[in-house]
């Protein structure tokens, strides 16, 4: 197995996961901002892409999986019950597909939107804005779709993981190792809290001083909608 974080600018997370006695590929997390980026690897390395997956209808940048579904003919995978419109395969909570030998299984974590699900591959889980490493703690629950009472209650789901398990997550600065479930439990305060109101004042205060979403108003409708729109500002 190949596995794989392909965007070299910015905090948004892409992970490649591939097959190498089949070459079929995985994107979870594609950024449209990067799509001639995915395109160009896959090609160049003779990768058929069969899966692009969403870990939840994002807030702060487009997906490029509705881009990748229409351009390669992969399958577009998100929850069963998500809002986003362009998706031709939803997933139920564990179920499993198979990515030639490797299973890639989903786990429903809602929360920070309620269509979060964590990715799991031997060894890895990609967990979206549900749980970051270390400090970052966890994806603010004040945007579309977020419930605070529901992200704490949804942390419960990390215990079907072993605990060496890394957790590679949908937001971090760029550079940042990818640590393991246990390490997070000691790193991560979230993980060490004991009571949902030390986890509400948590997320209020994280969300006051990151502030307002700068792409939210172009970002949500496109992800929705599952529409490029004509101008994208931070593209120009």
């Amino acid at each position: 197995m190949l596995f794989e974080q392909l965007n070299e600018t910015g905090w948004a997370m892409t992970y490649l996961v591939v097959d190498e006695g089949t070459n079929e590929a995985a994107l979870i997390d594609p950024v449209y901002d990067f799509l001639p980026v995915y395109l160009d690897r896959l090609k160049t390395s003779g990768l058929v892409l069969k899966y692009a997956i969403a870990t939840h209808m994002h807030a702060d940048h487009i997906t490029a999986c509705f881009s990748l579904s229409e351009q390669v003919g992969c399958r577009y995978l998100m929850w069963k019950s998500t809002s986003s419109l362009g998706v031709n395969q939803y997933v139920n909570d564990e179920e499993k597909v198979m990515l030639g030998g490797i299973p890639i299984q989903f786990h429903h974590c809602p929360g920070h939107t309620s269509d979060s699900m964590i990715v799991q591959i031997p060894g890895r889980i990609m967990t979206g804005d549900f749980l970051f490493n270390g400090e970052g703690g966890v994806g603010r629950d004040d945007l579309p779709g977020g419930r605070l009472e529901v992200h704490w209650d949804s942390l419960a789901v990390l215990e079907r993981f072993p605990g060496d398990t890394l957790v590679c997550s949908g937001h971090e600065p760029p550079g940042t190792e990818m640590m393991s479930l246990d390490w997070n439990r000691i790193h991560n305060p979230i993980l060490n809290m004991d009571n949902f109101q030390t986890f509400k004042e948590w997320q209020e205060s994280s969300a006051e001083r990151l502030g307002p979403v700068s792409k939210i108003k172009i970002a949500v409708p496109a992800n929705l909608f599952a529409e490029i729109p004509d101008v994208i500002p931070w593209m120009k």
